[in-house]
Parts: structure tokens; sequence; C-alpha cells
């Protein structure tokens, strides 16, 4: 079978990758007013340089920034717009790992005005990439869903936003900009990172949108099109995925529910080219969502965890790929881990050393299923 020219790839992988001890201390250091900003940007950037070379290393066509250049993976972009801020969270939300279950109020954003983009948020830091970078650089953003979904209307200022319909407009126009802009720095693989609609295929959470004063029946719709908003207007050879997490950190996760209550809004009605999906554990249910894949579409398996340092086996990967192609063609599949390996800073539930082993163990997959990489 023919290696895939565009991405997503054969093999490719989510995105964050394991922060660097020196890196860590960097930004420690930093918040503490110990170093200044210009050295910690100069610590950044050579571990980006090294990660990239890591990830050319293994056999990735991709590369990503390791999602070095912020703290966490949503907060350093939304709160960049004007008149954001974080606040409490009417969502309580458990977090699961083998350690057990503990329970987290976490924070959510508040709009206290109309939304703005003052600044280009992650083009810079894209066209650094772009310039270290041999294969194509991919660019990773929260979905426009996580400026609402902890707070539901409540978070949002109503003297700004009396209409809701406003408000969903504005975020997907400041979207809009960032995207046009990385676009004119030369990004033609975009990532969005998903949690909401995955967060939706689990009756737990789904009882717990009431408390935002939302329908869980509706909403997946209301999302469906704030994204294709999002991304309308992109360059035509831009490819967008979008990337559907059930929580990750330090090896904990929040969601558990197979694709089924929203597999052909998913797979049909957004507009992307390709879906990075979990399906590291029985959590996730079964491939047979995937019938809903229309032709033109790639699926990226996330048949490895990030949650353990556990090393999967190669027949084990291949006898799943297997079971998946039974509802979608081979061709339309593609294999990495299942989410990234780091949220932010800290928290990890492995080495850099795991966190390679499992990257190239995606790479040799790949290469021996569909021939290439």
């Amino acid at each position: 079978m023919p290696a895939r020219l565009r991405p997503p790839f054969r093999a490719d992988h989510v995105g964050s990758l394991i922060r660097p001890d020196a890196l860590i201390n960097a930004w420690q250091a930093a918040e503490k007013g110990e170093i200044a900003a210009d050295e910690l940007t100069r610590i950044r950037r050579q571990a980006i340089r090294e990660v990239v070379y890591l990830q050319e290393e293994i056999g990735f066509k991709l590369a990503t920034d390791g999602e070095y250049n912020r703290t966490f993976w949503h907060r350093d972009f939304l709160l960049k717009f004007a008149n954001v801020r974080e606040a409490a969270s009417k969502l309580t939300v458990r977090f699961h790992s083998a350690a057990g279950t503990r329970e987290r109020v976490p924070a959510t954003l508040q709009v206290t005005g109309k939304l703005a983009r003052p600044r280009g948020i992650f083009v810079d830091d894209f066209k650094f990439l772009k310039s270290v970078a041999r294969g194509t650089p991919k660019i990773t953003v929260p979905s426009p869903t996580t400026m609402h979904f902890r707070g539901g209307r409540a978070a949002i200022d109503a003297v700004a936003y009396p209409d809701m319909e406003e408000f969903y407009a504005d975020l997907a126009r400041v979207y809009r900009e960032e995207i046009h802009d990385l676009a004119r720095a030369g990004c033609r693989y975009l990532q969005i990172d998903e949690v909401n609609l995955a967060y939706l295929c689990d009756p737990a959470l789904r009882a717990q949108v009431h408390t935002i004063g939302e329908d869980p029946d509706t909403l997946p719709q209301t999302y469906a099109r704030l994204i294709n908003d999002t991304i309308a207007g992109r360059p035509a050879d831009m490819v967008v995925c979008l990337h559907l997490c059930r929580g990750n950190f330090a090896g904990a996760w929040v969601a558990e529910g197979g694709y089924d209550p929203i597999a052909e809004l998913l797979f049909n009605e957004i507009a992307v080219d390709g879906y990075f999906l979990e399906y590291d554990s029985p959590r996730a249910g079964g491939f047979a969502p995937l019938r809903f894949l229309p032709k033109g579409k790639i699926a990226v398996l996330g048949l490895l965890t990030t949650k353990s340092p556990h090393l999967e086996s190669k027949d084990d990967l291949k006898r799943r790929i297997e079971e998946a192609s039974r509802y979608v063609s081979l061709d339309q599949l593609a294999l990495s881990p299942q989410c990234g390996f780091s949220s932010g800073i800290g928290g990890n539930a492995m080495t850099i050393a795991d966190e390679i082993a499992k990257l190239k163990l995606v790479v040799e997959t790949a290469r021996e299923v569909w021939d290439a990489a």
C-alpha cells in the first residue's frame, strides 16, 4: 500500500511530548523571576530543536514542538484572547488511574467582554518550528468548545453577549484570525484538541451537562457548527484533524464510553480531514462506529496508551488494526498513541525513554502494516 503523501500519516502522534528537566527547571525559574524571558526562550528553543530531531530520527514524517511553548495544553492559548480569565467550574470531574479515583473541580474559563485577538498566539512558535523541521510541521490548538463547556451560559458575559449565537460567532472569528495567520506562515497541518465531544459520550458527564444549563442531546450539534465555523476559509491544502480526548493528566483519565452517540455527527457533519481516536482501553468502546467514516477521511487509531509505560505488543497492535479494518478500509486507517505524552509541565506517567520506545513502535508497526510510515 503506498505511503500517504499528506497528513495524517500512517505513523503519527498527537503532539505533546515529555518536557526535559532543563526546560521544566527553566519554566519554574522564569516564574520566580530568576531568569529573564529571553533566557527561557533560548532554553525552550534548544529543547524544541532536540525533540524535532528526535522525531525525525525515529522516522516520523511530521514534527511537533512537543508543546514545549506552553505550560498546559489549553490555557496558554485561550487566555491570550482579550476578555478571558480563569474562574471556578460548575462541573465536578473524577480522574481515574491505576492509583485510584479522585474528584476535582477544574478551573474553567470566563468571558468578561467581547472576544478579540490582540496578536498572534502560536504564530511565532509555528514559524520557529517550521524553520527547524525537515518534515511536515504540525501545530495543535485547543478546541473552541473548551471556552464554553465547563461554565456554560453563566460563564459568558450577558452584557457583551446577550445572544449566545453572537458569542459563538465571535469565538469562531478569533480562531479564524489565528488560523489565517498560521496559514500565511506556512502551516498546512493543524490539529484541534477536542475533549468535550468525547465527554458527551459518557453517561455520567452527560448528566452533569444540565448543571451548566445545556442539553447533552443538542450540544454536540452546537459544537459541530462551532468547529466548522472555526475552520471555514482555511486554505484548500491545509489538513485539519480533530483529536478526541477523554482526559489526560499524570496517567489519569476522566471520561469513558464509545463513540456511538456522536459517530454520525463526528464523521459526517464536522468538516475535518482526519480524526485521532483513543482506542487504548475498553473504556473507548469498539470499532463499530468507524463504519460511519466517509471516503476521503482518515481515522488515526490511538492504540498505544500514554497513561502507562507498559509497551504494547506489535502483534496485538496489528490484530486490532485488522479488527478495525472490518468496519472501514485499511487505506483509511493510521496509527498513533492515544493521546499526547504530557498535557502540561510535570505529572508524567512514564520516562522519556518509555516515550521513545512507544514512538518507535508506532513507526515500526505502521511500516509493517502499510509498507510505509
